[in-house]
């Protein structure tokens, strides 16, 4: 089997999966020879070498595996992150709350944060690689989670400026913090979700309870009684009336609410 063959074997094999099947050919293909996609279209007549890791690699695509996990690599802000099942995978409107967060950083001279629920350390490497003089403490209630991230961390190298503690929440941390950030679940329990996401990302990192904005307002609770100065956190796009009612109630009512590129509420920011 050739290149050429390959992606056409591929492709078919994608169909009823992908909304663009040759792409993801060729993208599954790049990763398997490390190549470019200019070098497919160069070398179609090249006999491909173990074919049947290829094949096995889409198989997982085929039964709805998400790419990143077959690559064990995500894009994400201006850098690559390794991922692998056990951690969600980062999405592009996490890239907003770090905007957000970064701005506040920058105009109060914030100095120490809490980030909860690290996952694969996007959100607290991108922030640590903005800002060198931020101390960041960063949790985990996943084991899996804190290896992927410790493995992202020490790959750039910021071991010494990200602490990792396994807790749920803030359980236990006793530092005095300037700022909580987090993505945390906030999808409902019965909520339906693609089968790439439901059969592979974990559901820990996904619902945040019946409603899904449980979790959400225990961390709001938090901030509270930690005294922070600001709380930054992503949201689903239907839960803004629900947040908000709730920092009503709480009488707290400095709070700013951002979209996401598709005009969809997506997170907000708390002063305290």
């Amino acid at each position: 089997m050739n290149i050429k063959q390959a992606i056409s074997w591929a492709s078919d094999e994608l169909t009823l999966v992908c909304e663009r099947p040759i792409f993801e050919a060729q993208l599954i293909l790049c990763h398997h020879l490390k190549c470019t996609r200019v070098f497919l279209l160069a070398n179609e007549e090249k006999i491909l070498n173990d074919v049947e890791f290829f094949k096995e690699m889409i198989k997982r695509r085929k039964d709805s595996e998400p790419y990143e996990y077959i690559s064990n690599n995500v894009s994400f802000y201006d850098i690559n992150l390794f991922v692998e099942q056990g951690v969600l995978i980062p999405r592009p409107e996490t890239e907003l709350l770090i905007d957000e967060v970064s701005k506040i950083v920058k105009e109060e001279e914030i100095t120490t944060i809490a980030e909860i629920g690290i996952g694969s350390g996007a959100i607290s490497i991108i922030l640590a690689r903005k800002f060198p003089n931020l101390k960041i403490i960063a949790t985990d209630i996943s084991q899996d989670a804190l290896r992927i991230a410790k493995k992202n961390i020490e790959y750039f190298g910021l071991s010494d400026k990200i602490q990792l503690i396994h807790t749920n929440l803030l359980d236990g941390i006793q530092d005095n913090l300037d700022m909580i950030v987090s993505n945390p679940p906030y999808i409902a329990n019965n909520f339906i979700l693609d089968k790439n996401i439901i059969k592979y990302e974990p559901k820990e990192a996904l619902f945040g309870g019946i409603v899904g904005d449980e979790i959400l307002k225990k961390i709001i609770d938090l901030a509270k009684i930690k005294e922070v100065k600001f709380l930054a956190c992503e949201m689903g796009y239907d839960q803004k009336q629900s947040i908000a009612k709730y920092l009503n109630q709480i009488n707290i009512n400095s709070v700013k609410f951002y979209k996401d590129l598709a005009g969809l509420d997506r997170g907000f920011i708390i002063k305290f």
